[in-house]
């Protein structure tokens, strides 16, 4: 089957679903009577737990297909299992949705975390079938220096030399992520042409060859993370749902330029970019994204027209959205000029708000984001805000009881504002010193400071009004009424006076 490679992807997934549709596939499969005696012998097998009718697996088994023919080559097996047919296997295994995949080293399993398209599984298992760290000769020199996108290679005069034991570390650390090797021999550090200690990352994109610049002998191993994490990211390249997270997980802003892919400009567009890219690589990690398929998320990040090309800056840490003007052009100047005036602080974020509402009529107040620091930093008032998404369940499920809350603190608004915030239709302020990392998100802020405290207890009512009482600043007990005098109710005077009266009267008729 190594027709494959010579074939486009396109067509090598087709092959790969005809293929299972006749019966000729690569991939086992597994019910609860074979399991055991399949999975636990292999030292590494990559099992998918999956549903006929799910449609991620439908996705998935083109690729599936493709991997498990030419990891067979490389005699690591894959296999899967249908959970409608094999439910009570399913479920002994931890399966909780679909598709669930799972490695097996004799019989133990570990969480799939890899990509879920060919290239990417075959990748993955490829570096689950090696050591952390692998040993590099003339022999497999040019071939191992290709076998992923990033690979490490330490050249090193002895196995013991510096920094053999930090590079390992970081290896095992990171062997799910890049390939790592390491030669102590003459003629390999020759055909490298380094001289040892020196560390060399190859990458199939961007440069191929970069080496460490500074001490290798010396080198610690965060220094060394750091150094391979940021080569690990392209000049730009394009973003989605399989290596969105190497960007959130860098500390660098993300600069998205939205293209529309089906236009003949889009190369042109992407090679115009990219020398600002190249230039600001540092500071600013690039990339370029489908505008037609990511429209939505042009829209969370405050791009108002569906124009392309269009240009958005996003601080990942504080959720802050820069998008550039699409009243003018996107091109190389203006791109640049906005980076530029963006790392010089010269820029304040786009703030999508909610219109303020015409009247507060609920018994919990409904914040939007212009109102924020106005209402939120009211040093006069505690604050008890719940961030919600219209969609999500569990902030349905609170609603009744958030406003129950409303209303037992309704006659004592001038000293607690009980509030909740539609999150996806409204952004948090840079003066809000936390971002919202699910729904609901629930904060209290004490009066007169700047501290929001995390609620975390459960979401009964009486619990609430715990965590309210233990941290207002404000005195929040109810007055006691006392009631007014009525004819009914005369004053302890009266009523003294009337009994003394009717005694009389009483005397008077013995």
């Amino acid at each position: 089957m190594r027709f494959h490679s010579l074939l486009s992807p396109a067509a090598a997934l087709f092959l790969a679903s005809l293929a299972a549709a006749e019966g000729d596939s690569d991939v086992l499969s597994l019910t609860a009577s074979t399991f055991e005696s399949s999975v636990n012998p292999e030292p590494l097998i990559l099992v998918e737990f999956f549903a006929p009718w799910c449609g991620h697996c439908k996705a998935l088994a083109p690729h599936y297909e493709e991997a498990a023919t030419a990891l067979k080559e490389k005699n690591i097996k894959v296999a899967k299992v249908d959970c409608v047919e094999e439910p009570d296997l399913c479920q002994a295994q931890g399966v909780q949705g679909y598709p669930t995949l799972k490695v097996f080293r004799n019989g133990t399993p570990t969480e799939y975390s890899g990509p879920r398209k060919a290239d990417g599984i075959i990748s993955y298992m490829v570096k689950q079938s090696l050591p952390a760290v692998s040993e590099v000769t003339t022999t497999n020199f040019e071939e191992f220096k290709k076998a992923d996108r990033v690979v490490a290679v330490a050249y090193l005069a002895s196995s013991t030399d510096a920094p053999a034991a930090e590079f390992s570390a970081l290896a095992e650390k990171h062997r799910d992520d890049y390939l790592f090797g390491i030669s102590t021999d003459k003629d390999t550090i020759a055909l490298a042409d380094v001289k040892p200690p020196s560390i060399v990352v190859y990458r199939s994109f961007d440069e191929p060859a970069t080496t460490y610049p500074f001490p290798a002998a010396s080198v610690k191993e965060a220094e060394l993370e750091e150094w391979i994490n940021d080569l690990a990211i392209p000049v730009i390249d394009e973003v989605n749902g399989d290596n969105y997270a190497t960007y959130a997980q860098s500390s660098k802003p993300l600069a998205y330029l939205f293209l529309d892919p089906s236009s003949e400009k889009k190369d042109a567009q992407i090679a115009e970019i990219r020398p600002i890219a190249s230039k600001y690589k540092s500071k600013v990690n690039f990339v370029w994204i489908d505008a037609i398929k990511f429209g939505d998320h042009a829209k969370a990040l405050n791009v108002l027209e569906a124009k392309w090309p269009a240009f958005v800056v996003q601080d990942l840490g504080k959720q802050l959205k820069y998008p550039l003007d699409q009243a003018g052009e996107t091109n190389a100047e203006t791109v640049e000029a906005w980076v530029v005036k963006y790392l010089d602080g010269k820029l304040e974020p786009a703030l999508k708000s909610a219109p303020i509402p015409e009247t507060q009529d609920e018994p919990v107040f409904t914040l939007v984001g212009k109102q924020f620091d106005e209402v939120v930093f009211d040093d006069s008032k505690d604050v008890f805000l719940e961030l919600y998404a219209t969609w999500c369940g569990h902030c349905k499920r609170l609603k009744p009881t958030w406003d129950t809350l409303g209303e037992t603190y309704a006659d004592r608004k001038d000293k607690i504002t009980i509030a909740k915030m539609e999150a996806q239709e409204n952004d948090l302020p840079p003066s809000a010193p936390f971002r919202v990392g699910g729904f609901p998100t629930i904060k209290f802020k004490p009066a007169g400071t700047r501290e929001f405290i995390d609620y975390e207890g459960d979401r009964t009512l009486e619990s609430l009004l715990e965590f309210v009482e233990t941290h207002a600043k404000n005195n929040l007990t109810k007055p006691k009424v006392v009631p007014a005098p009525t004819d009914e109710a005369p004053l302890e005077g009266e009523a003294k006076e009337k009994k003394e009266t009717s005694k009389e009267e009483g005397h008077d008729e013995l």
